[in-house]
């Protein structure tokens, strides 16, 4: 049975491997990597594999994806998720923000920036979910959070911060007026089923909204008859109502 090895074994082969490979390798390390200047005397010509492992610009891309996703929380936490409560269409919005902005920001030195951003649009534009169909409403939130994605990123020196703040606002507060004082008042509608036939004719309208507000639980205001079938007796209705669980 072989002995577990002991400590100053361990630091004995550690030793040994430094000198005869990690050592080697570091000493040519700017050659294998692609550092060509080592005289230059700058941490910041420094390069790994061609690459610079820190750039000065990464402190606006700090700052703008801080305002970004500050923007996104407001949007997404404060007045979709307030109204809707929905959980899956919020996880997309959050998800999809960050995406869409980090490959914005990181690919906008290719110098395509207008032509690139419509051309993400058009890539978002032929995205189709295939396990439902996205609403309306939500569709109009995925398309605000990449719109707001695409502007904070790239925006270039030309545009001021003044500029982008008050884009950022004016989106921010044209969606929550939209939410909470225009949507609010508007009635959902839904389509029903109905058997009592009788109750479709134009002087039992007060009767036939009672029946469907007594089995549905909900306060139809209007009602609209879709489609009849005489030889089921059963009628297709579109009732109207404003949603007693709607938050406010």
């Amino acid at each position: 049975m072989l002995d577990s090895p002991t400590l100053p074994d361990i630091a004995h082969h550690a030793t040994a491997l430094w000198q005869a490979f990690l050592s080697p390798l570091l000493q040519h390390a700017p050659e294998l990597i692609g550092q060509a200047e080592p005289a230059a005397g700058s941490a910041g010509d420094a390069r790994w594999f061609g690459i610079k492992p820190f750039d000065a610009d990464f402190w606006p891309l700090l700052f703008r994806f801080g305002f970004d996703f500050a923007v996104l929380l407001v949007v997404v936490g404060l007045l979709y998720y307030r109204r809707a409560g929905d959980r899956d269409y919020a996880f997309t919005f959050l998800v999809f923000n960050p995406l869409v902005f980090f490959v914005c920001h990181l690919l906008s030195s290719v110098k395509l920036e207008l032509g690139f951003a419509f051309g993400l649009f058009a890539v978002f534009s032929v995205l189709r979910y295939r396990t439902l169909t996205i609403p309306i409403k939500e569709m109009t939130y995925l398309f605000a959070v990449i719109t707001l994605a695409i502007i904070n990123a790239l925006s270039n020196a030309d545009v001021s911060y003044t500029e982008l703040i008050f884009t950022n606002l004016v989106v921010v507060l044209l969606i929550g007026f939209l939410e909470y004082r225009w949507y609010s008042r508007a009635l959902n509608s839904a389509e029903v089923q109905y058997e009592r036939i009788d109750n479709i004719a134009p002087d039992q309208r007060e009767e036939l909204l009672e029946d469907l507000r007594r089995r549905t639980g909900l306060p139809i205001e209007s009602v609209e008859i879709l489609r009849t079938d005489f030889l089921r007796d059963t009628v297709r209705l579109k009732v109207y109502f404003r949603d007693p669980v709607r938050r406010n």
